[in-house]
């Protein structure tokens, strides 16, 4: 840190979820001077783990962490060194059984995931399965190389420009044929997911779980450019979703470890209450009355957060006006239920052949046809509760059996689609117990007798995850992950470099920027990288 006329930080971090500590620890790995500042009491922002129930380590936000694992960020922070074990969901994911045909179990092992397929949804869909996922795993691989990088145009061309080679065309001639099939894979990588099953696939079944599966990212899959979020599951037959030992929050304890050893101070309790010019320089000030001076900020917390930030510091009203109009949040995503139980969800017609934690590794994908998920989406869309509501189930103690007391198990249900805002004025104060009750009775749908076991039960309805986490609207991505807002439109075209226009020294991280939501570290690291090729710059300038 500098000092002169006032103590002068490197960077400031605003904000101290994964994203923002990634950031910091990036540049402080790089010997530059970092303070983060966070409003919550706990770090981590909704990758953090606290005990709800006493001897239950009960996430706040995320539960399985899957993109990050196939990030460069663990192994350039040495996050490992730091403690952060990962275990490995195989079974990866999991779709209960039908009236007519045996449960889908995805496993790592391609092999006996087809195995899997043929026995529920017959020979063809198992052949179908593995030709989508060779041709799927290179297109992924290029979407998640895009995500660790800036989103313009030039990168995305090198990222996607071998693609072709995953599609086929008729057309002839050497040019013409790989025009053809360059084409084609951008068709797929453009549609939706629902018409990208439809293409592949027979079994409703089979083409349910993947579509649910894929709207873990937020919008429906009958939405446009969703495919990719289908194709993403290619890649969990390479390095499945990871279990971080002790809950999701040990990745935040991994980070605060290494920015401890780098010497960055992380302040929580001290939200912003301005970001503004100081001279040549910025300030923020909190509400812990300290004001602290940065060459750079980075505001890894709510794009709007940020815009008000803004505003209170005296940067151009109306523009900021513009972009809090023209920033989709949407009207909240889904609610969480956390549940301290007796056992563990006992699912019917499970194979004999799988490992002793049986399923519970897994994303339980509580539904086996799409019209259940179009049902829910759509009484969301109106303000309106589902009448089965969408969940996933996972019940990780299961291998991680320190999230739990002895005998007792956690379990994380995650039911989607939830809005925000009720019809009708209502309130979810309300609302929220019989919510969870629903969300329960789904889970006990598909095995029977759970909630005779429940003991405990911590309901997080869209308004609470927007109270607790700061996520605006209840939506656990920040805004929407829409292709209008995706990549070099995300939040908005003006401020999708990870940057705003007039404001110099003053970067975007956090779910709000490219690549968006989920577990990934990928703002962070952008934004890291932002600044210290800013540093650069100012050093060879003076």
């Amino acid at each position: 840190m500098r000092t002169g006329a006032h103590p002068r930080w490197d960077a400031v971090v605003v904000g101290g979820g994964h994203n923002g500590l990634v950031a910091a620890a990036y540049l402080a790995r790089a010997g530059r001077s970092v303070c983060v500042v966070e409003r919550d009491e706990v770090p981590g922002g909704a990758v953090s783990t606290v005990e709800r129930f006493p001897g239950y380590r009960v996430d706040r936000g995320s539960s399985a962490h899957l993109m990050i694992r196939h990030s460069p960020v663990i192994d350039d922070l040495g996050l490992t060194e730091m403690g952060l074990t990962y275990l490995d969901c195989d079974p990866w994911a999991f779709c209960p059984a039908t009236d007519t045909a045996p449960p889908l179990v995805f496993r790592t092992d391609l092999d006996a995931t087809c195995a899997s397929i043929e026995a529920s949804c017959g020979g063809r869909d198992a052949d179908a399965y593995r030709r989508f996922v060779e041709v799927w795993t290179p297109r992924s691989q290029a979407l998640m190389k895009a995500f660790y990088q800036p989103p313009d145009p030039g990168r995305f061309a090198v990222a996607f420009g071998g693609l072709g080679a995953t599609a086929t065309s008729a057309r002839t001639g050497v040019v013409g044929n790989r025009t053809g099939r360059m084409l084609s894979a951008t068709q797929e990588l453009m549609a939706s997911g629902d018409s990208l099953l439809d293409r592949w696939f027979t079994s409703e079944h089979l083409k349910a779980a993947l579509a649910w599966f894929g709207a873990q990212s937020g919008p429906p899959m009958n939405a446009p450019a969703t495919a990719p979020m289908i194709g993403f599951a290619a890649l969990m037959h390479q390095l499945p979703p990871g279990r971080a030992v002790g809950g999701s929050g040990a990745l935040t304890t991994a980070l605060l470890r290494r920015l401890d050893a780098e010497g960055a101070q992380v302040h929580t309790g001290a939200a912003a209450s301005t970001i503004g010019r100081c001279g040549d320089h910025w300030r923020v000030t909190g509400t812990d009355g300290q004001s602290r001076c940065a060459t750079t900020v980075i505001a890894a917390c709510h794009i709007l957060t940020t815009l008000d930030l803004l505003g209170a510091g005296g940067f151009a009203p109306d523009l900021l006006d513009r972009w809090r109009t023209q920033i989709s949040v949407g009207s909240g995503m889904g609610m969480a239920v956390r549940v301290g139980a007796r056992d563990l969800p006992v699912y019917r017609d499970l194979p004999s052949d799988l490992p002793a934690h049986g399923v519970h590794s897994s994303l339980a994908l509580l539904v086996t046809d799409r019209a259940h998920l179009r049902r829910a989406e759509a009484a969301a869309a109106v303000g309106e509760l589902p009448d089965r509501p969408a969940c996933v189930a996972m019940s990780f103690s299961a291998i991680d059996p320190g999230l739990s007391p002895p005998d007792r198990h956690l379990i994380n249900i995650w039911a989607q689609w939830h809005p925000r805002h009720l019809s009708g004025g209502r309130d979810w104060a309300d609302l929220r117990e019989t919510a969870a009750d629903a969300v329960i009775a789904e889970l006990d749908r598909y095995a029977p007798g759970f909630s005779d076991g429940v003991e405990h039960r911590h309901v997080q309805t869209p308004d609470l995850l927007e109270s607790e986490l700061g996520l605006r609207g209840g939506n656990i991505m920040h805004v929407e992950m829409t292709i209008d807002q995706m990549f070099m439109f995300r939040p908005h075209p003006d401020l999708s470099g990870h940057r705003v226009p007039g404001a110099d020294g003053l970067l975007l991280a956090g779910a709000s920027t490219h690549p968006g939501g989920g577990v990934t570290g990928a703002s962070g690291r952008i934004a890291a990288m932002a600044a210290l090729a800013g540093s650069r710059r100012r050093g060879l300038a003076r």
